[in-house]
């Protein structure tokens, strides 16, 4: 699932590439996929993009005053081939949903989940699509603040990993950074949101502001095919279910309750 770094790290790209560049062409692909009907995506011909803006794991592209806005849910994600590059016949690693050809090149929009996740709105205002709207504040913006956070976790008894992975509570966090944003805190992820202590909160929102801002410092630059790869390498715990822990030599398991999607070490973050 792309989270907040990553996605920001597209929004750059997109965001150098595309500016000024008029729309030529546009093809959709998976019409399941596109979620306002009464506009079609050809509507965007001949527009320009004029901005690109990340909305905690989506993004808007402002063209000429249309917004197309992409959700790319769990396994959603973008492709780019210059204008001059050859076409490459093999097999892609992902469904493509949709393609706008520019005047100097091509933006997939692909899929690679079993279902399909991604959602394309094409709107006056990103406010008026509904996953964007109810967005709480972005956990990756540097004005996010310890007060925020106490906010948002609002002494509610839910437990820590769901709760971080709300996205009408905290913007751009997914499954894999709530483990390791939990992991640098040393808290546990089934922990309640009423039992932190205010060292507690302190650790966590330190540990979640460090996490986010390193993640995001080491995206940028790194060529969109790879985000993926330079994600997964990154990651201390979720995903290492089995290896060592990298803060204390034990063991990272499996969080209890989410059938190997999310990893944590029970000794560095107590049963």
């Amino acid at each position: 699932m792309p989270e907040a770094p990553e996605v920001e790290a597209l929004a750059l790209f997109l965001r150098e590439r595309l500016t000024g560049h008029e729309v030529r062409a546009t093809e959709l692909v998976e019409g399941r996929a596109w979620k306002t009907r009464a506009r079609p995506l050809d509507g965007l011909v001949g527009r320009r993009v004029t901005a690109v803006t990340r909305y905690g794991k989506h993004i808007d592209l402002d063209l000429d005053g249309a917004h197309l806005s992409l959700g790319f849910g769990r396994a959603g994600w973008a492709t780019w081939q210059e204008a001059d590059a050859p076409a490459d016949d093999a097999a892609p690693a992902a469904a493509v949903i949709a393609r706008l050809v520019f005047d100097d090149g091509i933006l997939g929009i692909v899929d690679a989940g079993d279902w399909l996740s991604v959602q394309l709105h094409l709107v006056d205002d990103p406010a008026e699509v509904p996953a964007v709207a109810k967005l709480g504040p972005d956990a990756a913006d540097p004005g996010f603040s310890r007060e925020m956070l106490v906010r948002a976790l609002g002494g509610r008894r839910k437990q820590l990993k769901a709760l971080l992975q709300e996205q009408e509570t905290l913007a751009g966090i997914g499954n894999a950074y709530s483990d390791e944003i939990l992991f640098a805190a040393r808290l546990s992820p089934t922990a309640h949101a009423s039992a932190l202590t205010d060292a507690d909160v302190t650790r966590l929102y330190d540990a979640l502001h460090d996490t986010l801002a390193t993640a995001v410092a080491e995206r940028r630059g790194v060529p969109i095919a790879q985000q993926k790869a330079a994600k997964v390498a990154a990651m201390k715990v979720h995903g290492r279910t089995g290896e060592p822990c990298p803060g204390c030599g034990g063991v990272v398991e499996d969080i209890p309750g989410t059938k190997g999607g999310g990893q944590w070490c029970p000794s560095c973050q107590g049963r």
